[in-house]
């Protein structure tokens, strides 16, 4: 049915924020959000470091749980909180069959801390193990409604969205946004006619509206992390879309670890849609 976002909500800053924005994104479709907060603990080798790190863990968790319920009461949408209890991989798979959600999403924290650790160590690879459009919200992203201007960087290489990536389609194309797509080349060579097809093939994707006019912005760098953010400067782009293919799924886009660069940096959120297999 597709009728939700899920969101994985274990750091309450970062939720806040995510929340507020995955529901703004999917306000013009009417699209319910779902918080899960999945229990992360560290895996430590002292009994006596566990026990007290759980012990603030459970506190900080109860906390979380009242500040999710806050947040859930705040929104206008229809806002669900679940209380996950077991693996984190069984509490997002069991969250998926239950919501079928159009997409996952997740803030970023503002800080390299051991709950941020442990999001990337534990939530990224159930996000990569989904094959869904996951939505990375920075702590830096101030967009407070659904994006007006959308890039969508390519490499060159043909691409056909996954079925969960064709059925974004529907949400891009109510936010009646303005679309770019950046064409990130490391040389001249053939830019011009290169550049022209991975238009092509972003068109014949089915990601974006048919009749939405597209722009291209070539960016000859390198670095494709550079070519991205250098796309995202000149066109103001208030959402980036990336191509998340199989072999590279949240580690890497053109090469290894892209992905996490351009977070690193990025200053929008970032929707990652994934390739057929």
């Amino acid at each position: 049915m597709n009728s939700s976002i899920l969101l994985l909500a274990n750091l309450p800053e970062a939720a806040a924020h995510t929340a507020r924005y995955a529901a703004a994104l999917g306000r013009p479709l009417g699209l319910r959000l779902v918080l899960l907060h999945c229990y992360l603990y560290p895996v430590l080798s002292e009994p006596e470091l566990l026990t007290a790190a759980t012990e603030e863990l459970d506190l900080n968790e109860a906390e979380t749980m009242t500040a999710l319920r806050a947040l859930a009461r705040s929104l206008p949408e229809t806002t669900e909180v679940l209380e996950a209890s077991g693996i984190v991989l069984d509490d997002v798979a069991a969250a998926i069959r239950r919501y079928q959600p159009l997409l996952l999403a997740m803030g970023l924290g503002p800080d390299q801390g051991l709950l941020d650790e442990l999001l990337r160590s534990q939530v990224l690879p159930v996000l990569r193990d989904t094959h869904r459009p996951v939505l990375l919200v920075p702590a830096a992203a101030t967009a407070a409604g659904p994006p007006r201007r959308v890039l969508v960087a390519v490499d060159g290489e043909p691409f056909t969205p996954n079925a969960a990536g064709l059925a974004v389609a529907p949400l891009l194309a109510s936010w009646a946004a303005a679309y770019t797509v950046a064409h990130i080349l490391p040389g001249p060579g053939e830019a011009a006619r290169s550049s022209h097809l991975a238009l092509a093939d972003v068109q014949a994707s089915g990601l974006l509206p048919p009749e939405a006019p597209l722009r291209l912005c070539q960016e000859i760098y390198s670095s494709p992390v550079a070519g991205i953010l250098q796309a995202l400067a000149e066109t103001q782009a208030d959402l980036l879309v990336l191509i998340a293919r199989p072999r590279s799924f949240l580690g890497g886009l053109f090469h290894r670890s892209v992905t996490a660069a351009v977070l690193r940096h990025c200053q929008v959120p970032v929707l990652l849609v994934p390739e057929v297999e």
